[in-house]
């Protein structure tokens, strides 16, 4: 350490001594402003423990490290820490006590430069937690957001990019925050983080190019929803509990070019949610070897759906498999490719010959989800004898029964094996996994079984016939 920032450093620790009686260091945060004033660019400034009030802005490349033990209280006003500087790094402190006046959008931290690196800081009692605007290149690794106990409405968002490339967020933890929001931002990498009970977990708008994986979402109203974005990858998240008024695990309207594949989507209202996905003529989707499992409803469409191809999912105990809004059909979508479809626990077929695939197509015919599609005011009937009575009428009076909802011409026997990574997310989030898991297995294995059966059921019939 070079000899004037070290004596920079011992006025600073006379600057924050302890008052009486052993409680906690207070400080100016003009003396932090004061030692970056004096700092070379580059020069790392280890910020002694304490608290530190008032409003910081940073116009140097600095490295700013609290250690753990820093804390930068903004006393409820405005944003706390400012960085308007290229190439600063900001780890190891507390910030808190933003501003609430919406109308100025307080952070915590706001960034409006390149090349920033926000990494293992707490972050409490803020409007905004991490704010990103024309700030490319940034990394956010590591972070622990909280919001202000406000109303959902009210919340700002946890981490929010506008207009920010090539950045890359990870390993971050947030809760109750309003959403973690991705405007006009392309070429991002979002990595493991977790989000819980805030309203969309991760909210993409205009932003193409990007890569969604090993993310943890539950207990959100959404958990992932892309809008107007092109080129994702989603791989490898987890998406459980989400259930608020749409209560999508994952919702693409007027998206091209998605794939998503080896996620789980557990207890959501809805499972996977497309409204005019994809958008543009020669555009796909891919949806292969995800897990959809005990929710609401597995997958939910709008009508003018079309051309997104699904194989090798499981569709498990879903109350309803899958279903559109209002009347309309998904048979502009293809339910298998190079002749592998999907499970789905519901299917009454058989597997004669052995090779893992149904021998009559999937064509689910509910009268009563058809009946749901129009009135969702229904599901209030949903494993009532009122359902079980609309279905054996349709079954005795087969002029009834709709047209099957979609049609998947090699539905899967037996379900695939989907590998479902587990993040300790520090909120429960592991255990909660290793919870899903220990579930599905447990399905997994009940499913087999009855498989199984089914298929030496038919065949003693098969023989004896």
């Amino acid at each position: 350490m070079r000899p004037a920032i070290l004596a920079i450093l011992i006025g600073l620790l006379a600057a924050v001594a302890p008052v009486a009686g052993g409680a906690t260091q207070r400080a100016s945060v003009s003396v932090v402003a004061d030692l970056i004033e004096r700092a070379a660019p580059g020069d790392e400034i280890r910020v002694p423990p304490g608290v530190y009030e008032g409003n910081l802005v940073i116009s140097k490349p600095i490295v700013l490290d609290g250690n753990g033990a820093a804390v930068f209280d903004g006393l409820g006003k405005a944003t706390v820490i400012e960085v308007i500087a290229d190439g600063v790094t900001i780890r190891g402190c507390t910030i808190r006590g933003s501003g609430e006046d919406v109308t100025g959008e307080p952070s915590a931290i706001r960034v409006t430069a390149a090349n920033a690196t926000i990494d293992s800081n707490t972050i409490e009692d803020a409007l905004f937690g991490i704010d990103l605007q024309e700030a490319p290149n940034a990394v956010i690794r590591n972070n622990t957001i909280t919001s202000k106990d406000l109303d959902a409405g009210r919340r700002g968002d946890g981490i929010r990019l506008w207009w920010s490339h090539g950045c890359t967020v990870e390993g971050n933890t947030i809760r109750g925050s309003r959403d973690m929001v991705f405007w006009y931002s392309e070429d991002l990498r979002i990595t493991r983080n977790t989000v819980a009970d805030s309203r969309y977990g991760l909210h993409f708008m205009y932003s193409h190019n990007t890569v969604l994986e090993g993310n943890d979402l539950y207990d959100n109203s959404v958990g992932i929803y892309l809008m107007y974005s092109n080129g994702i990858t989603l791989r490898g998240n987890r998406m459980r509990n989400n259930r608020g008024a749409s209560g999508y695990g994952i919702g693409l309207k007027d998206c091209d070019d998605i794939t998503i594949t080896g996620n789980a989507l557990l207890a959501n209202r809805v499972g996977v949610y497309l409204d005019n996905s994809p958008s543009s003529i020669g555009s796909t989707g891919l949806f292969e070897s995800n897990m959809i499992a005990f929710n609401e409803v597995g997958l939910l469409a709008t009508p003018n759906t079309h051309d997104n191809v699904f194989t090798r999912n499981a569709f498990i105990e879903n109350e309803q498999p899958a279903a559109t809004h209002g009347r309309g059909r998904l048979v502009s979508n293809t339910f298998a490719r190079d002749g592998a479809g999907n499970y789905w626990s519901d299917y009454a077929g058989f597997d004669l010959d052995g090779d893992g695939f149904g021998d009559v197509a999937y064509e689910p015919r509910s009268l009563f989800g058809a009946m749901l599609a129009n009135e969702p005011n229904l599901r209030l009937f949903v494993h009532s004898p009122a359902q079980q009575a609309i279905e054996f009428t349709a079954r005795a009076l087969p002029e009834l029964r709709p047209e099957p909802t979609l049609v998947d011409s090699s539905p899967l026997a037996l379900p695939p094996t989907i590998e479902l990574a587990i993040v300790d997310s520090g909120i429960g989030g592991a255990r909660m996994g290793v919870l899903a898991v220990a579930l599905l297995s447990a399905a997994f294995g009940l499913v087999a079984a009855m498989g199984s059966d089914r298929r030496l059921t038919a065949q003693h019939t098969g023989g004896g016939a």
